[in-house]
């Protein structure tokens, strides 16, 4: 597994009868996980080709969807490019998943299905702002509002919260509230919400078909004194879960209960 998710085997990429929009579905994705960051050059419709083991045309179908949602943009002798289109809020006055679900009444839960302790990568390194080859520690974890699965979870944390998070149960409620009892306040972050397709491990894990459309909010948490904690991904379950933005404010709303 990787930091911000499962990464598709050849295998799934190629699955018979991969539609371009499917595979303009997994292009947007690796752009949303960084794979193709903003401003690079997108690979070559010959080497996309290759790689999905599809015609070039069908190639060229799905960059041209991705150019009309903007994720793409084309220039002369260099190709198509990423575009930088998301917007990064702050969060300061949103609450954790299991704050939220007090304050509103639901009861919220976790399981934490997959810890690794790994030696943190260049990009890793970046985020968290540690030394390359640096131990963190990575979590996939479930969560679920009123006993039902909504949304699966993936944290990558820092060193220096490794020994508190390694000693978490993996049914913990709150690792928010883990942290503040070891006397670490998660108070600030960064987050960007937007739409993105299963991946394999996705719809294994939350029990919906692949490349079915989840809502993703992509999250960097910190310290009151800016000590970076943790980033993320959480992909919620769309009809369960929504963002509403309001003059900065970010509020959750759920489905009732079923």
């Amino acid at each position: 597994m990787t930091a911000t998710g499962y990464r598709p085997t050849m295998a799934d990429r190629t699955a018979p009868g991969m539609e371009y929009e499917a595979i303009a579905a997994d292009i947007a994705r690796r752009i949303s996980e960084g794979e193709f960051s903003a401003g690079s050059r997108l690979p070559s419709e010959t080497q996309l080709a290759a790689e999905y083991e599809v015609s070039r045309g069908r190639i060229r179908s799905a960059v041209a969807s991705l150019a009309r949602r903007g994720l793409l943009v084309s220039r002369p002798n260099s190709g198509w490019i990423v575009q930088a289109r998301h917007r990064v809020q702050g969060f300061d006055r949103m609450r954790s998943f299991a704050q939220w679900a007090e304050e509103h009444g639901r009861v919220a839960g976790g399981n934490i299905v997959v810890r690794e302790l790994r030696p943190a990568d260049g990009r890793e390194a970046r985020l968290l702002r540690i030394g390359l080859g640096e131990e963190v520690l990575r979590f996939t974890r479930l969560r679920t509002l009123d006993g039902r699965v909504v949304m699966v979870e993936r944290s990558t944390w820092a060193p220096w919260v490794v020994p508190t998070m390694s000693a978490v149960p993996d049914d913990v409620v709150s690792t928010t509230s883990a942290l503040a009892e070891e006397g670490i306040r998660v108070v600030v972050g960064d987050h960007r919400i937007e739409a993105v397709a299963a991946s394999s491990e996705d719809a294994r894990l939350l029990g919906v078909r692949r490349s079915s459309p989840l809502l993703q909010v992509g999250r960097t948490t910190f310290t009151r004194e800016g000590r970076v904690v943790e980033f993320g991904i959480d992909r919620y379950m769309p009809e369960v879960i929504t963002f509403e933005v309001s003059a900065g404010e970010i509020h959750r709303s759920a489905e009732p209960a079923r």
